[in-house]
């Protein structure tokens, strides 16, 4: 016997409908690319977005196309990301941070159609431009009056395009299975993979990080996702943010210290997320400044590890900051590292050693860790095995990758994350190594293969690897570890000029150190393990 309960569409445009009928007079307040502070509505932002969606249709783009952005967290990015799903195309949103190679192979292999640009990144996309789909059409964000000649068709700027539109739409209703956005890793080895959202993915995602132990977003928050909303669709919190009736805060390109917290006071935001990175500086700024906050109250942090020592420093400034974990595969959110009732008796240390785990699955999340047999090992805080995960705001294969997907994803749908990990008893959850050697810094993946195969082309190396090392501000960096050819000695200065003609500043290894011979399994392989005993605690 089926339950009689009405059939209706989880369709992302309706939550800026709710929002703008609800929380119509809600601020959407965002820090522009020119400068000055953007202050509207959720009634507002929700007439726009049907104007968009006009443009839209106009410019010839139709349920399942993709549409790129290359865009700073700014009003007009959030109103792209309901415009485009709410008429059935593909957001996809492009993280500028990776490198030439990865933007050029993620925009053909998404065949996106049209490609709106920040002005700051229109540089660039005409320095890509000859690598990109002919067929790609570039619309500039902001002020553009004299775009520069980017070698790609160059539409009128946005407010030209809403301009010439009104107000007269209705949001069309589809499947719920219809994708809505398509978010790339950034580094494993080899390309980037992409994760395809739905609509019904996307919503029941907004749903579950709004409960009390996840992000927990309520009406009477004020809200700043200092995470982009090029990354990972802002963590969701563009979708749970007007669902809830939030206040929401884009801080623009600005994310030092002193930006964000004259942000937050202006604006009187009383929750922010963002990397740990950010936080590191931010609460620099804070104690180098004497500032205090006067009403931010809760930080998310994720990305990355989060030091116990941060969660303390904030702590004693009156600041919550929880912990939490996802993938771009699960949406991203999987775990939040939030207290039980029981841990109120717990002293500071304690309490600091939960807080320091990744955390609790939230409702819809499944998690278990497996050995290399496959096997599901106890959830005992000691034993330790591959995570794997499942759920319904996680991938069930990657985006026109089969290869990919069949070596990542069960049959059954159980997702190997590629991490180590234990979980406890009450469900916590705590990374404990990688069963790939990929190093995680700020928040963004690097890849020790890659640096691996690129330094071993130098004239000079005979034979390389990379590790990670921790690092106070990044979590981890990469350390290269190389031998030289017969009769050559490398030289630390040329090694890095070498590897940065492939790589961007950030994935470049911080040092060099040149070893008489790098130790082997019995395989021929290079022992990872023994070299971090060696150097992964310089």
């Amino acid at each position: 016997m089926l339950g009689l309960m009405a059939e209706r569409p989880l369709l992302i445009s309706s939550i800026l409908t709710h929002a703008a009928r609800f929380h119509g007079d809600t601020e959407i307040v965002s820090r522009s690319v020119e400068g000055p502070i953007h202050r509207y509505t959720y009634r507002d932002a929700e007439r726009r977005a049907r104007r968009l969606a006009k443009a839209l249709i106009r410019l010839g783009v139709a349920p399942g196309d993709r549409v790129a952005t290359l865009a700073w967290s700014t009003h007009r990015h959030f109103e792209l990301y309901y415009a485009i799903a709410g008429i059935g195309a593909v957001c996809h949103t492009i993280n500028p941070r990776l490198f030439d190679d990865q933007i050029v192979y993620i925009v053909n292999h998404a065949a996106d159609r049209l490609l709106f640009v920040d002005t700051t990144f229109l540089p660039l996309v005409a320095r890509l431009a000859p690598r990109l789909p002919s067929d790609c059409r570039i619309v500039p964000l902001g002020p553009c009056e004299a775009p520069p000649a980017i070698g790609l068709p160059v539409l009128p700027v946005y407010e030209a395009l809403l301009a010439a539109e009104d107000e007269d739409f209705a949001w069309p209703e589809f499947d719920e299975r219809t994708a809505a956005a398509l978010c790339y890793t950034s580094g494993t080895t080899g390309h980037p993979k992409g994760a395809l959202y739905s609509h019904r993915s996307t919503v029941l995602h907004a749903y579950a990080i709004s409960l009390p132990d996840a992000i927990a977003i309520s009406a009477r928050d004020v809200v700043c996702p200092v995470v982009p909303l090029f990354h990972v669709c802002g963590w969701g919190v563009p979708f749970a943010a007007p669902m809830n009736g939030a206040k929401l805060v884009l801080p623009g390109p600005r994310l030092d210290g002193e930006s964000l917290y004259q942000l937050f006071e202006a604006e009187e935001v009383t929750y922010a997320l963002g990397v740990p990175t950010i936080w590191l500086g931010f609460e620099a700024y804070l104690d180098a400044s004497g500032a205090r906050c006067s009403s931010l109250r809760r930080l998310l942090s994720g990305g990355s590890a989060v030091p116990p020592s941060m969660v303390a420093a904030f702590a004693r400034r009156g600041i919550e900051l929880r912990q939490g974990w996802g993938m771009t595969e699960m949406s991203p959110l999987g775990t939040a590292a939030a207290l039980k009732r029981k841990h109120a008796a717990l002293g500071a240390d304690a309490l600091l050693a939960i807080q320091a785990k990744q955390g609790r699955p939230v409702f819809g999340v499944e998690m278990k860790i497996v050995d290399d047999e496959g096997r599901t090992l106890p959830d005992d805080g000691k034993s330790m095995g591959e995570l794997l995960v499942r759920g319904p705001w996680i991938i069930s294969a990657y985006f026109a990758d089969e290869a990919a997907s069949a070596a990542a994803i069960e049959p059954d749908g159980w997702f190997h994350t590629g991490d180590m990990a234990t979980i406890d008893g009450d469900g916590y959850m705590q990374i404990t190594d990688r069963r790939k050697d990929v190093i995680k810094s700020g928040g963004e993946w690097i890849s020790s293969i890659d640096l691996e195969n690129a330094a071993v082309a130098h004239q000079d190396v005979a034979e390389a690897a990379v590790i990670a090392v921790p690092d106070p501000r990044w979590g981890e960096r990469p350390l290269l570890i190389v031998t030289a050819r017969d009769g050559r000695q490398p030289e630390r200065a040329a090694l890095i000029e070498h590897l940065a003609t492939q790589f961007p500043k950030w994935m470049l290894p911080d040092d060099v150190v040149v070893v008489d011979e790098l130790p082997h399994t019995a395989t021929g392989k290079v022992m990872k393990t023994r070299l971090r005993e060696l150097y992964g605690r310089r």
